[in-house]
């Protein structure tokens, strides 16, 4: 095994679209997968989530950490780890960062998957009818990677 470069883990954040985000709920960790934008302007991680026990565990504590992994095989493989911090965002930031995240996201899919989301639906969880999305990053305070290439 050996380290990602800085350069080489936010080349890996960027050329994906799925992750797991850490945070502490009730005394104990959780792990949760979601989809998510890596915005290279601001170093930082953009997803939305509804209301519940992932955004209310962040809410307080914001220390998260997130992953990100490119598996082929058990001798090829890359993953990122990010520790950061949770920041709820409002207003035209929010709505700002969430049209960034559904383009950004529309593209990666596209180059990926050879397919044309048109919808947020079509690639990321819904939220309830009613139901508010609640747009946040996370800042990025440190990013570790490693892989192996045998």
């Amino acid at each position: 095994m050996e380290d990602l470069s800085t350069k080489e883990c936010i080349e890996l954040l960027g050329n994906n679209y799925i992750g797991r985000i850490a945070y502490i709920l009730k005394g104990s960790p959780e792990i949760v997968p979601i989809t998510y934008f890596f915005d290279p302007e601001n170093n930082s991680i953009i997803s939305y989530s509804g209301k519940g026990g992932k955004i209310e565990a962040m809410r307080q504590n914001s220390s998260v950490s997130f992953q990100v992994d490119e598996i082929s095989n058990v001798v090829h493989w890359k993953s990122v780890l990010i520790h950061g911090e949770y920041e709820e965002l409002e207003g035209l930031t929010a709505k700002h960062l969430l049209h960034k995240f559904s383009e950004g996201v529309k593209k990666l899919v596209h180059e990926k998957e050879k397919t044309n989301p048109k919808f947020i639906r079509e690639f990321s969880s819904k939220i309830k009818k009613n139901g508010i999305p609640i747009v946040y990053r996370i800042n990025i305070k440190e990013v570790f990677g490693r892989q192996r290439e045998s």
